[in-house]
């Protein structure tokens, strides 16, 4: 059976890692496995999490190594190994600007003469993609006087590693055998996409980052640990990583689903079903928000939708959420348009329960492992209000849940239907067979799952302002039809 996995931060579900636990043996036992966003020290940085002090240690406020081999349990554990970057208040980057060439450390952090050591030119430098505005690069000066340029992808404070320096690939074997040792049966490769930088090129998965991403598989392989890769790009560079990792995500489906929702058509959905890598983690949202990048067009490269296709679902987005996304949301250096929506998904389809668990629906249909985004399972819309106060657009889909807040998501219709959804894939043998699909109409699609005497068929249709969903499941000549979120939410598996 396929195990749906929930994302999660402890600190916002629950509070502590013993308290997700609690969840997770309790009212969301329907998931079979977890991903943990940043526990580390400290969880709640300025990129909460993503830019560790120690990449080895669990924050003590969330709990220890023993509470996450707890949590782990028998379910599937997920954590991130961050490849890019660490904090510059990290012991390995203080050391360095301490010590300077008498550091263990010299030579783990890129600087611009790495990348350059005969001077980069404005064309050079200007070349290298980069998710946020501005140059990527920080100064810094050494306890001697030196002064540095240290490649910062994504913050200032956090300093890229120079991923082929041994120093650098010690260190991620540490932190891999650590995780290992801590119970984490996966680890997704945070940022990889970013990790090479390869003069001459936009240094964004390009051969050399490929080369990297298979070293880093086969040290994880050696500790037992499946890698799952992050790469927002496009859906070419997803098809072309996914054979090299054990699993890669389905970015695409998200733009897909609201391009199918908000016209009324189906056939760019099903353009991507015959291609789609089947060793996917499907999603529709994340804690980076929506990603719309990854079914549209880059450079010369046709996308699954066209650049006018993007243009209306932000457009969209802009209009169920009030125009909150468009203020949210952040357009990269030298592009036009965000590369995703920083808005729940819920949010984006005006909060509506039919599109939205039609979605839900698909996502838990298609091969490959469901991964459904806390703030999404409980039906959260944006939270302004964190936004206001953070400054950051994706904290409008990082809401922090009280206990009241959890109890009272858990019974509401479309809370109750996910979960039901998540025990049909679980636990229904027709997602032991095979599967199988077809374009029923402009507007319709059926999914289609077989395994001896049981079936499981998902009919949608996405007539805009109208939508349908059906799901059909037969076992041991037992029919039983799944048209309402009521009855998806109350569905169990009865053994006959």
């Amino acid at each position: 059976m396929t195990n749906v996995e929930l994302l999660v931060y402890a600190d916002r579900l629950g509070g502590t890692i013993h308290d997700l636990r609690a969840l997770l043996d309790g009212p969301l036992r329907a998931f079979g496995s977890v991903h943990v966003l940043p526990f580390y020290v400290p969880f709640d940085g300025a990129d909460a999490g993503f830019d560790p002090i120690d990449h080895a240690a669990v924050d003590p406020r969330l709990g220890t190594w023993d509470d996450m081999r707890s949590l782990a349990g028998t379910r599937g554990l997920t954590a991130d190994l961050i490849v890019n970057h660490v904090s510059s208040s990290s012991v390995e980057f203080v050391d360095w600007l301490a010590r300077g060439t008498a550091s263990a450390y010299e030579g783990m952090f890129l600087t611009f003469d790495t990348v350059f050591p005969h001077g980069g030119t404005e064309k050079d430098i200007t070349a290298f993609y980069r998710p946020r505005p501005g140059l990527p690069f920080s100064a810094y000066q050494g306890a001697d006087g030196s002064r540095h340029l240290v490649w910062t992808t994504f913050m200032p404070t956090q300093v890229d590693l120079d991923v082929h320096h041994p120093a650098a690939l010690a260190y991620l074997a540490r932190v891999l055998k650590t995780l290992a040792g801590g119970g984490v049966t996966t680890v997704r490769l945070d940022a990889v996409g970013y990790a090479v930088k390869t003069p001459g090129t936009d240094s964004f998965m390009t051969e050399q980052t490929l080369a990297f991403a298979r070293t880093v598989v086969e040290m994880a392989h050696e500790e037992k640990l499946e890698v799952l890769v992050e790469v927002h790009a496009h859906y070419s560079q997803q098809l072309a990583i996914a054979p090299i990792v054990d699993r890669v995500y389905d970015f695409a489906l998200a733009p897909l689903l609201l391009h199918s929702l908000g016209t009324g058509t189906v056939d760019r959905l099903a353009r991507w079903f015959e291609i789609r890598p089947e060793n996917a983690i499907t999603v529709l949202d994340t804690h980076d928000g929506i990603g719309i990048i990854d079914a549209g067009p880059i450079g010369t490269k046709p996308g699954l939708l066209t650049h006018d296709d993007m243009v209306d679902i932000f457009a969209r987005a802009h209009t169920a959420t009030a125009g909150h996304s468009t203020i949210a949301s952040v357009v990269p250096e030298w592009f036009t348009l965000p590369h995703q929506i920083n808005a729940t998904f819920f949010s984006v389809l005006g909060g509506e329960d039919l599109p939205y668990f039609l979605a839900r629906a698909v996502q838990h249909f298609l091969p490959g492992r469901p991964q459904v985004y806390y703030v999404g399972l409980l039906g959260g819309l944006d939270d302004s209000a964190l936004f206001a106060r953070t400054g950051n657009g994706r904290d409008v889909n990082r809401h922090v849940y009280t206990a009241g807040e959890i109890e009272q998501a858990l019974t509401t219709d479309i809370t109750r239907a996910q979960l039901g959804l998540a025990r049909l894939r679980s636990t229904h043998p027709a997602f032991d067979g095979d599967f199988s699909w077809g374009v029923t109409g402009d507007d319709a699609l059926e999914l289609r799952w077989s395994h001896d005497d049981a079936t499981a068929r998902l009919a949608v249709t996405t007539t805009v302002g109208a939508p349908t969903v059906s799901i059909v499941l037969t076992d041991a000549g037992h029919t039983q039809v799944l048209d309402t979120l009521a009855a998806v939410a109350d569905w169990t598996l009865v053994i006959r």
